[in-house]
C-alpha cells in the first residue's frame, strides 16, 4: 500500500476541522453516549493544532484514496516532534492502514529523535496501536490530580484525562 500526505490548503481547513470532530466523535458516542453539553472537541482545540506556526496539515492517501488527516508539529531543531491529531476514517478501521501511516510518518520525518502524542483514556484501540504496534511508551497521564495547562474547569472527564506517549527514536 502506498501512503501519501497531501498538504490541506488554507481554504479547505473548515471541511478538515469538521472531519476531526466526526472522527474523534466516535469514540466518545460508543463510550458515553451523544455528549449532552457541548463538543466532543472544542473548535479552540482543533484551531490550536492547525493554526500553530509549527504544524503541517496534511490529508492521508492510501493507494491515492483519502482515507485520513494528520496535524504533524514539527521542530527541526529539538527534533522532538509531535502528532497533534490523527485520523483515519472509520470505514478504513481494521485494514492495517494506521500502521503502514504510521511507518511513513517515520520514513517522512528521518530526523526525528522523539515522537510524541496523547490519546484520551478510554481510547483503548489507540492505546493497543501506539503501544503494541507502533512501540510508543505512556510516559504521562493527566487527570485531576496531576493536570495540564490544557485541561478546562468543568469539562467532562473524558476530555480532561488522557495519556501522553513518546517514541524514541534514536
Amino acid at each position: 500500500m502506498l501512503v501519501e500526505f497531501c498538504h490541506v490548503e488554507e481554504n479547505d481547513l473548515g471541511k478538515f476541522r469538521q472531519e476531526v470532530k466526526e472522527a474523534f466523535s466516535v469514540a466518545v458516542v460508543r463510550e458515553f453516549g451523544v455528549p449532552k453539553h457541548g463538543e466532543v472537541i472544542p473548535d479552540e482545540d482543533i484551531d490550536g493544532s492547525l493554526y500553530n506556526p509549527c504544524a503541517e496539515v496534511c490529508h492521508i492517501l492510501a493507494d491515492g484514496n483519502r482515507v485520513g488527516g494528520v496535524v504533524f508539529r514539527i521542530d527541526n531543531e529539538s527534533h522532538r516532534n509531535s502528532v497533534d491529531l490523527l485520523y483515519i476514517y472509520p470505514e478504513c478501521h481494521g485494514r492495517g492502514i494506521g500502521l503502514q501511516v504510521w511507518r511513513a510518518i517515520e520514513e517522512r520525518y528521518p530526523d526525528t529523535e522523539i515522537w510524541e502524542l496523547i490519546t484520551p483514556y478510554f481510547e483503548k484501540r489507540n492505546i493497543h496501536f501506539y503501544l503494541n504496534k507502533c512501540g510508543f511508551h505512556i510516559v504521562e497521564f493527566f487527570c485531576k490530580f496531576h493536570k495540564d495547562s490544557y485541561m478546562r474547569p468543568g469539562a467532562p472527564e473524558w476530555q480532561n484525562e488522557y495519556f501522553r506517549f513518546e517514541k524514541r527514536m534514536k
